[in-house]
């Protein structure tokens, strides 16, 4: 957990939030706690603390009930997963089941499994229950078959436990812990254990992307850390642990972070600082041809490997951002000057270089790029800017970076800020659509006056039904998108299937596609049917991309037509306040909705309902040009 700050005075902090009487207040002082180095027996303090913390809907975490279907114990991993989810906005709610019980508590309605109802389960299972019998004189097609029986096998593991309790499954991937036979040789023999293990994985991992099933990989953590730090064969004849006790930590987080990710709570944005961060020295007293940069020193390639790093986290979509102390003129000449720059001015979706201080600036940085400051990670050098943004601005992600900076790229990494369940089209795209999001403001700034911007931008809507090519991207944007969130329903791919294929329900997606280029698949309406006549608005999501670019106004004249189409003469919505969707607090009122008073307090405090008659309603004018859909 190396990219965590050492706690300080961790007893006095922890005493001073159980103090707190506000339960908003006092979730928010543990999770400060969370996001520091803690020792084992810190953990569990801690975690008893959250444990018998009231509950504070209004702190902006999201319960999770997670269920660890098991065949070792695992009692001692719950602690440090709640703590976890802590970190990561998150009140995780564990049930461990009874070691080696899995397939009963799965199969049986009556278990303690089913009376938890879980959100999320997950499989930690031991390859020796599936691959053990193999003989090490097993052909090739023997171990592939056996292999095969097994996949076959999890996957109906999975398939039930989506039927019983819908949300998320994780698939936790399996530690090759058993004595080499062959030595090298054991890669090749197909009846060794640790080429057994590896093809499992292998077709495991494939097996559970095609499913929409998360995959949990301690398998490579251990490989990262050395199988010593995570399997202990004393802890394993003593207990039936296979997960050691000193990865519990780790293995917590790892679990947080995934379920982090499927609800939408990865971040976005690196930003970077510029002096002796993505190069070494300091460029207004060094020059661009003095600073440390790319091959013939090890700090030079150390910086080029940050570099790479980002530019390959770009690749995949996430937000490239600036932020630095220097002469703007000074900064960006390395950029386009030094020959060894790998980054380019042109990766950099805001580039922010003055003399303010970069608490303002990530403030900045957050507006142009329209996006939370909670989805930003600041990666500097210095500590005492690190401890002044993590004081000032505690929801910004702060690494604690290394002296060394050969380890900068490992930190970056293993700390998991931008952990994905999926990577679609749009995430290729989505740094270069940040960029057009540049000239897009350019143009506004320009012709001054909104509707003279909208009608310059040349926008068109192409919008149509979930189809297999779309559905990750719709299932990502409904999970990731926290902003314009009518009522923050998240839901697996299957559960977005199911919805999409039931001829009564209005299931859309949206594309909007104007001069600068595509912006992607940037919106999704979810209508379920309810009473006879009625729609039901399960969900409406749009990236922040597109807000104020009458997309929402198109988007209804679009259900309301479809509507129409199936007879419907009344269109139910809600409204669910969270701490991030404020900004749609008075949608359906603008698209002219009536609210539903003796409705409204029904979903707790701050929520609405909302009714719209569908022969009454008048399209909203645009300035959005169709693109018919070949079938919708």
């Amino acid at each position: 957990m190396n990219w965590l700050p050492k706690a300080e005075s961790f007893k006095e902090h922890l005493a001073a939030a159980n103090r707190i009487e506000t339960a908003r207040s006092r979730l928010e002082a543990l999770s400060v706690l969370a996001n520091a180095q803690l020792s084992f027996l810190e953990t569990i303090q801690l975690d008893a603390a959250l444990r018998k913390a009231p509950a504070a809907p209004d702190a902006g975490f999201e319960d999770v009930r997670l269920a660890i279907l098991t065949a070792s114990t695992v009692d001692h991993l719950l602690p440090p997963t709640r703590v976890a989810g802590l970190r990561r906005n998150l009140r995780i709610e564990g049930y461990a089941g009874g070691y080696g019980q899995y397939r009963q508590d799965l199969l049986n309605p009556a278990s303690g499994l089913h009376a938890f109802k879980p959100n999320v389960v997950l499989f930690s299972l031991i390859a020796k229950d599936f691959i053990g019998a193999v003989s090490v004189s097993a052909s090739a097609d023997e171990a592939g078959r056996a292999i095969g029986r097994t996949v076959a096998d999890i996957r109906d593991m999975w398939r039930r436990a989506r039927e019983a309790f819908g949300g998320l499954v994780i698939q936790q991937s399996f530690m090759d812990v058993e004595p080499q036979l062959f030595g090298g040789l054991d890669a090749a023999v197909p009846g060794a254990s640790s080429r057994l293990v590896a093809q499992l994985n292998a077709a495991l991992a494939e097996a559970a992307y095609a499913d929409s099933v998360l995959w949990l990989d301690v398998a490579r953590a251990a490989a990262r850390d050395g199988l010593d730090t995570w399997f202990d064969v004393v802890r394993w004849l003593q207990a039936k642990m296979e997960i050691a006790p000193q990865a519990a930590s780790v293995y917590g987080d790892m679990v947080a972070r995934l379920i982090a990710a499927a609800r939408g709570h990865s971040k976005k944005c690196l930003v970077l600082d510029l002096d002796n961060t993505l190069w070494g020295g300091v460029i207004g007293d060094d020059g661009v041809e003095g600073i440390a940069l790319g091959q013939g020193s090890a700090a030079g390639e150390a910086h080029l490997a940050l570099q790479r790093y980002a530019k390959a986290l770009k690749e995949r979509g996430v937000i490239l951002a600036v932020c630095s102390k220097n002469d703007i003129g000074i900064a960006e000449a390395a950029f386009r000057d030094h020959p060894e720059m790998l980054l380019k001015r042109g990766d950099i979706a805001a580039f922010v270089a003055n003399w303010d201080d970069k608490v303002t600036n990530l403030r900045a940085i957050a507006r142009q790029l329209n996006i939370g400051l909670d989805s930003l990670v600041f990666v500097d050098d210095n500590p005492m800017e690190r401890g002044h943004v993590r004081s000032e601005l505690p929801m910004v992600a702060v690494p604690e970076m290394p002296n060394d900076p050969a380890h900068y790229v490992r930190v970056l990494a293993d700390a998991g800020y931008f952990e994905a369940t999926s990577f679609t089209k749009e995430d290729r795209e989505r740094a270069d659509q940040y960029a057009a999001n540049a000239e897009r403001e350019g143009l506004m700034n320009a012709v001054g006056g909104l509707d003279a911007y909208l009608e310059q931008l040349a926008m068109t809507v192409e919008f149509g039904g979930v189809t297999p090519v779309n559905l990750a991207r719709v299932t990502q944007l409904i999970n990731k998108t926290n902003q314009f969130n009518t009522t923050t329903l998240r839901m697996t791919e299957p559960e977005v299937e199911a919805l999409a294929s039931d001829p009564k329900a209005v299931v859309l997606q949206f594309r909007l596609v104007d001069k600068f280029g595509d912006n992607g698949l940037v919106s999704v309406l979810l209508a379920g049917a309810g009473e006879p006549g009625q729609l039901n608005l399960a969900n409406w999501v749009m990236s922040c991309r597109v807000f104020g670019r009458q997309l929402e106004e198109e988007a209804m004249n679009i259900l309301v037509e479809a509507a129409r189409v199936r007879s419907v003469r009344t269109l139910k919505a809600a409204y669910l306040p969270t701490a991030k969707n404020g900004v749609v607090r008075d949608l359906f009122e603008r698209l002219g909705f009536t609210r539903v008073d003796a409705d409204a307090g029904a979903a707790g405090e701050g929520a609405s309902q909302w009714l719209l008659s569908v022969a009454d309603y008048v399209a909203r004018p645009t300035r959005i040009a169709r693109k018919e859909p070949a079938h919708a």
